[in-house]
């Protein structure tokens, strides 16, 4: 199975969505826990809720495997991305929630986790890698999205109740902050909708590792809130309604960036 689905595009925007996939091979299912078999993590039904991408020429990577056979927004050194708070791995062993995701005794050893980076994580990146720098040839300037929405309550990650919006630029770090500003613009129209910049999210390894602009290669995240557009607990159900009043504001966002980049081309 390919590690990744691609979708083609000329915009000068690549979207990135490394936590929708949901495959695990059987080998490692067959090791995992009931609850894990749930794939609660899951970042459920971001390629729906932005489906209009491809009316605006975006090109498009997603993950095809679970964010629990790799995660792909997380180092391959495992390096923590924001020291002293819990956080689940590149090879994850819990949930957001703190339980396992192996039966016990069938956690992956070095040697497994080796060679999940190798197969799983690596293409990823080497494709992400690959298709910013031929947006930046293109256009002489690219920007990264990366993709996420996450329930709107996790105890264990953090306290209360996140805001709908979550926008991410390492803060400021990853993308020029005239960008920061009118993608914040953009999310910020709608006063249904709650939104925060750079706060509890700043952008994961994605963000942080390809944003680049002082050589014109900007990248943001945006963490939404599950609350917005789909069910909150299994089996997470799409909710037409509801992602039919958010889905106004996230392309929004995406006019904003293209919009900024063409002027900067």
């Amino acid at each position: 199975m390919n590690p990744y689905r691609f979708a083609p595009g000329d915009a000068p925007l690549l979207m990135s969505i490394p936590h929708v996939g949901t495959a695990i091979p059987a080998a490692v299912e067959a090791r995992m826990t009931e609850r894990a078999l749930a794939r609660p993590d899951t970042d459920w039904h971001l390629d729906r809720l932005y489906d209009f991408a491809n009316e605006l020429n975006i090109p498009t990577l997603q993950a095809v495997w679970s964010r629990y056979v790799v995660d792909l927004n997380r180092p391959p050194d495992d390096a923590p991305l924001y020291p002293g708070r819990l956080s689940t791995g590149v090879i994850p062993g819990q949930d957001f929630a703190g339980a396992p995701l192996y039966q016990p005794g069938e956690e992956p050893g070095d040697d497994e986790r080796t060679e999940r980076l190798r197969t799983f994580w690596l293409p990823y990146h080497q494709r992400l890698e690959r298709e910013l720098a031929s947006i930046h040839r293109k256009h002489g300037v690219a920007i990264l999205f990366d993709c996420h929405s996450i329930v709107s309550e996790v105890p264990r990650l953090f306290e209360g109740t996140l805001p709908d919006f979550n926008l991410g630029s390492a803060a400021g770090g990853a993308c020029d902050a005239a960008l920061r500003l009118q993608l914040a613009e953009a999310l910020g129209e709608d006063e249904n909708y709650s939104l925060v910049v750079d706060g509890r999210f700043k952008g994961g390894f994605i963000t942080r590792q390809y944003g680049d602009p002082e050589n014109r290669i900007h990248a943001f995240q945006l963490e939404l809130s599950m609350a917005t557009y789909c069910d909150e607990q299994e089996p997470w159900h799409y909710l037409p309604e509801k992602a039919g009043k958010v889905r106004p504001s996230l392309r929004r966002m995406m006019e904003a960036a293209l919009g900024w980049a063409r002027e900067r081309g």
